[in-house]
């Protein structure tokens, strides 16, 4: 028997570069390489953009996610390539952010 795709999650117009599922709130989490974070829900509707703080100016220093972590509790922390954390909740308010030097895998 062949596996089939439950969804399908459209949105993103690049190439998918961190993703999380958090199955207890039924969502899915993705970011792409120039593009925002998008929350899906597991049968495939899209729910919320994930907007980073706009404290950066120009294309060049678009922020361009790496790593994604969902919590149960309805929190989700994204990592971006330039070193900065954001806290956001699942309805897509930023809640907090934060800058490392650090290189963060």
């Amino acid at each position: 028997e062949f596996a089939t795709p439950r969804a399908i999650l459209t949105g993103h117009d690049y190439e998918i570069t961190c993703a999380a599922i958090c199955a207890e709130l039924g969502l899915v989490i993705s970011g792409s390489k120039e593009g925002p974070c998008l929350i899906h829900s597991m049968n495939g509707d899209l729910l919320r953009t994930l907007e980073g703080p706009e404290t950066l100016e120009g294309p060049e220093n678009c922020l361009r996610p790496k790593l994604i972590q969902a919590s149960r509790e309805g929190h989700c922390v994204i990592y971006y390539e330039n070193g900065l954390f954001c806290v956001f909740s699942v309805n897509g308010r930023l809640q907090a952010t934060m800058e490392t030097d650090d290189k963060i895998k």
